[in-house]
């Protein structure tokens, strides 16, 4: 699978060129395997992009959109850390075919 085209940093240079298959190729290249957690957590960044045309600008808002939304037990750094390591924000962002968080280093 060839992936749509990205930025230096691996972005999708267009989040409508997202597709589950990219999702799953780009996982790869940071060594992740996609479960269900993963997916849950991609679908809602999705959703939050969809409504407004952003992606969580920080690790901080990003975690706390997750516990809105799914509760405490998913929504805190570890669980998001365990999932996306790294910067959790920006690895899931990009999996999800987001743009860069604004914050996120």
């Amino acid at each position: 699978m060839s992936l749509p085209p990205r930025n230096s940093e691996g972005f999708l240079e267009n989040a409508a060129d997202w597709a589950p298959e990219t999702a799953i190729a780009i996982a790869r290249e940071s060594n992740i395997d996609l479960s269900d957690n993963h997916w849950e957590i991609i679908e809602l960044l999705r959703l939050f992009y969809k409504a407004h045309e952003v992606s969580p600008p920080s690790n901080r808002l990003f975690v706390k959109a997750v516990k809105e939304q799914l509760g405490e037990d998913k929504g805190n750094s570890i669980y998001l850390m365990q999932l996306f390591p790294g910067t959790p924000a920006k690895t899931a962002c990009r999996i999800a075919g987001l743009p860069r968080p604004t914050n996120c280093l």
